[in-house]
């Protein structure tokens, strides 16, 4: 199975049940998406970058799920059920958030945004928690999860959590010319911008050698640039780095197949 990073993924990989409850409270309250807006306004408004408001926060939480499904598929298990926090059902919730919150912080300031991103998502995750789970050791347990999944998908921490690295590594996936649209048009065209611009489409699939491809089709070679400095520096520190694989590929064919080191690696 392959899976296109889009805005629409996420609606195909929601089963009913507590996740889409969870989407379905996320997407409805007036808080959450307040501050997700004022996120674009400070990032894209006032500092001319990419997207970081309410369509990138879809996209990441759907390719989130298909990473996710793409890791279970191959027999690997969340830390939520491995370290008996919750179940199954509990560490797509965990996914889910994580990736629809962890850019949330912008709506202070870009700089330190994974760490403001962790305060406001402490008071959302409780208050859309509780109304699933109630006031049980087992909400308060899962809303923890979700705040080391949030605060590390800056790539300068470490993720410790499959849940946490699969929102890292979908954060980093992101990066199709649609999202750096606005900044190119008003005039930003660094190399960040020339060379998101050159990207058409991004896929996560199944791989053969390495559990998780992701393919990144180009319409010429400044594309790479994306991959090895921002998809790239998020996988070095998701603690996935041996099991994935990035495939820039330029008018169909390959032009460079990619796997990035790290020392740390979560234990599968």
């Amino acid at each position: 199975m392959t899976y296109e990073v889009s805005v629409r993924l996420i609606d195909s990989l929601l089963p009913e049940g507590r996740a889409r409850r969870v989407w379905e409270l996320l997407t409805t309250d007036v808080e959450t998406q307040a501050y997700l807006k004022m996120a674009n306004i400070f990032a894209v408004q006032r500092l001319r970058y990419n997207d970081h408001g309410p369509v990138h926060s879809k996209i990441v939480a759907g390719s989130a799920l298909a990473v996710l499904k793409i890791l279970l598929d191959k027999g690997f298990r969340p830390n939520v059920v491995t370290d008996g926090v919750g179940d199954l059902e509990d560490a797509m919730v965990v996914t889910l958030m994580s990736a629809y919150l962890h850019d949330i912080g912008n709506s202070i300031h870009r700089t330190h945004h994974p760490m403001y991103s962790t305060m406001i998502v402490d008071k959302l995750a409780y208050k859309i928690l509780y109304k699933i789970y109630g006031e049980r050791e087992a909400m308060y347990m899962l809303k923890q999860e979700v705040l080391h999944a949030v605060f590390c998908h800056d790539e300068e921490y470490l993720c410790l959590t499959l849940e946490a690295a699969c929102s890292k590594i979908a954060d980093g996936t992101d990066m199709s010319s649609g999202r750096a649209r606005y900044p190119y048009r008003v005039g930003k065209n660094d190399i960040h911008a020339l060379s998101a611009m050159s990207i058409e489409k991004v896929e996560l699939a199944s791989g053969d050698v390495k559990p998780l491809v992701v393919n990144v089709h180009m319409s010429n070679e400044t594309g790479i640039f994306q991959v090895d400095t921002i998809l790239g520096r998020k996988i070095a520190t998701s603690g996935l780095a041996p099991y994935v694989e990035v495939r820039a590929l330029v008018k169909g064919k390959l032009f460079a197949a990619r796997t990035f080191e790290t020392t740390h690696v979560i234990k599968v």
